[in-house]
C-alpha cells in the first residue's frame, strides 16, 4: 500500500518563489495548507490478495498527542524510523503490515493492512499480529471494527454455502459495485471477535479503484454508526418531551383561570422553569442530531458513488442500510422537530403570560394613580384649608401686636382710642396678610416649575 501523495513540479514550500509565481502580490497565509488538504487523498494502492483490520475509536481531541506518543512506541516496537507524522495521519509500514491512523473532531481510525494470499477470510486478520498490550492502552471507545478480505480475481467466486459459512450462517447482503467490476458480500453483524465482516471480490478493478471502494466501504461502516448515535439519546428524550407536553397543556388550561397578578406571577415562573428544561434539552443535543445528519447524507453519498447491481437472491448493500438507517434518522428527526416545536410553543405561551402580566400591572399602576391623584385633591383642599385658617392666625397675633403698640402709645400720654384703631386695622392686617401667603404660595409654586417643566 503506498500513499498517493507525490508532490509535483509545481508543487514549492518557499514562500518567496511562490510570491515570484504571482508577481509580488500578498497571498493568504493558510492557502498552501487549505490547497494540500483539498487535494489529499486517503485511497491507498491496495495490492490484492490483501485482508484489512479497521477500527474507530471515539475520543476527545485531547488525547491526540497521547495517540502519537503510542505510534512512536509502535514504530520503536518494530525498530523503524518514525514517519513525517502530519497532524491529524500517520502511515508506517511495519514489516508484512502497513498501519494508517487518521484523527477527526471526535474520533480517530486506525487501518491495518496485509497484503499476501490467505486461505480462509477473516481467520487470521491483521490486527492479531499488533501487540496485544499496546492496542489496550489506545485511549477511546470502539464504535466500528471491521475485518475486510479482498479475493484476487483468479479465485473462483464462492458459492452461497461458501459465503454462508464465512459469516457464521447469518443473513448475506451484497452487490455487484464500481459498475460490475467486483462484487461485495456482508452480513453487517458483529461476530464473536467483535468485528464485523466484508468479502471483496475482485472481478476487473484497477489498482486505483481498489482503494477507493475500500474506503467508500470503511467510510460507510464508519458514518453510519456515527449518525445512530444519537438514537440511544433520543429515545430516552421521547418520554421527557411527552412529559413536558403535559405540562404545557396544564399550563396553558391554567393561564384562562387565574385570578390574581400573584397567581400570574407563579404561573409564568413555572413556564419559565418549563422553557429552560427544553432549552437545556436543545442545547445538550442540537450538535449532536446536526452531526448526524450529516454523517447520514454522507452514508448515502457513499453509497451511491458504490455504482451497486444486483446479485439475484441478495438484498443490495444500499436497500439494508436505507431501510434500517432511515427509520432510525426518522425516529431522531421526529424527536429534534418535536422539541422545536415545544420550545417554540413554550416561548409563545410565556409571552402570552408575560403580556397578561404587564397588563394586570399597568392597570394597578393606573388605579394607583387615580388613587394618588385623589389624595392630591384633597391635601390641595386642605391645604387651601389651612391657608385661610393661617390668614386667620397670622391676623390676629398681628392685630394683637398691634393694640400692644397702641396701648403702649397711649400710655406714653397721648390721647388715642386704642379700640378704634384695632377695628379700623383689621380689615387691613387680613388682607395684608391675605396677600403675603398668596405671594408666597405663588413664589413657591413658581420655582417648582422651573425645576420640574415636564
Amino acid at each position: 500500500m503506498h500513499s498517493d501523495n507525490t508532490p509535483t513540479p509545481l508543487t514549492f514550500n518557499n514562500t518567496d518563489a511562490l510570491k515570484k509565481i504571482l508577481m509580488g502580490i500578498s497571498q493568504y497565509q493558510q492557502r498552501q495548507e487549505l490547497h494540500s488538504e483539498l487535494n489529499a487523498t486517503a485511497q491507498e494502492l491496495v495490492t490484492i490478495p490483501a485482508q484489512l483490520s479497521h477500527l474507530v475509536l471515539l475520543s476527545d481531541r485531547q488525547w491526540i498527542d497521547q495517540e502519537r506518543k503510542l505510534l512512536s512506541e509502535l514504530c520503536d516496537h518494530y525498530n523503524i524510523a518514525l514517519p513525517n507524522c502530519h497532524e491529524n495521519e500517520f502511515t508506517a509500514n511495519l514489516g508484512e503490515l502497513q498501519l494508517r491512523w487518521e484523527r477527526h473532531t471526535e474520533y480517530s481510525t486506525y487501518t491495518i493492512y496485509q497484503a499476501g494470499p490467505f486461505e480462509t477470510p477473516f481467520d487470521q486478520p491483521p490486527v492479531r499480529r499488533l501487540p496485544h498490550k499496546w492496542l489496550a492502552r489506545l485511549p477511546g471507545e470502539i464504535l466500528v471494527a471491521t475485518h475486510i478480505a479482498l479475493d484476487d480475481r483468479s479465485r473462483p467466486g464462492r458459492s452461497l454455502s461458501e459465503l454462508a459459512q464465512l459469516f457464521s450462517s447469518n443473513t448475506v447482503i451484497g452487490s455487484k459495485v464500481a459498475g460490475g467490476s467486483a462484487s461485495v458480500w456482508s452480513d453487517n453483524q458483529i461476530h464473536e471477535d467483535g468485528f464485523g465482516r466484508i468479502l471483496i471480490h475482485d472481478e476487473n478493478l484497477r489498482s486505483r479503484q481498489i482503494g477507493r471502494l475500500v474506503q467508500r466501504l470503511l467510510e460507510i461502516e464508519t458514518y453510519r454508526m456515527l449518525a445512530m448515535l444519537p438514537l440511544p439519546m433520543t429515545r430516552q428524550m421521547i418520554p421527557q418531551l411527552a412529559r413536558a407536553d403535559q405540562r404545557l397543556a396544564r399550563l396553558i388550561t391554567r393561564n384562562t383561570e387565574l385570578t390574581s397578578i400573584e397567581d400570574e406571577q407563579r404561573l409564568l415562573d413555572e413556564l419559565t422553569k418549563l422553557a429552560a428544561e427544553i432549552e437545556s434539552l436543545s442545547a445538550q443535543t442540537s450538535h449532536r442530531f446536526n452531526a448526524s445528519r450529516a454523517y447520514y447524507d454522507i452514508v448515502k453519498l457513499r453509497i451511491t458513488e458504490l455504482r451497486e447491481e444486483r446479485i439475484e437472491g441478495l438484498q443490495m448493500l444500499q436497500e439494508f442500510m436505507i431501510q434500517r438507517l432511515s427509520s432510525a434518522m426518522g425516529t431522531c428527526e421526529l424527536v429534534h422537530t418535536k422539541l422545536e416545536n415545544l420550545s417554540l410553543h413554550v416561548a409563545r405561551a410565556s409571552e402570552l403570560l408575560r403580556t397578561r402580566v404587564d397588563i394586570s400591572m399597568e392597570a394597578q399602576i393606573r388605579d394607583l394613580l387615580k388613587s394618588m391623584d385623589s389624595r392630591a385633591h384633597v391635601q390641595l383642599r386642605l391645604q387651601e384649608t389651612v391657608e385661610g385658617l393661617s390668614v386667620v392666625v397670622l391676623s390676629y397675633y398681628l392685630l394683637g401686636l398691634i393694640g400692644y403698640g397702641l396701648k403702649a402709645i397711649k400710655a406714653a400720654g397721648f390721647m388715642i382710642n386704642v379700640e378704634l384703631i384695632t377695628g379700623i386695622a383689621i380689615p387691613v392686617v387680613v388682607a395684608l396678610v391675605f396677600l403675603a401667603v398668596r405671594g408666597i404660595r405663588n413664589m413657591i409654586n413658581k420655582q417648582h416649575q422651573n425645576k420640574d417643566p415636564l
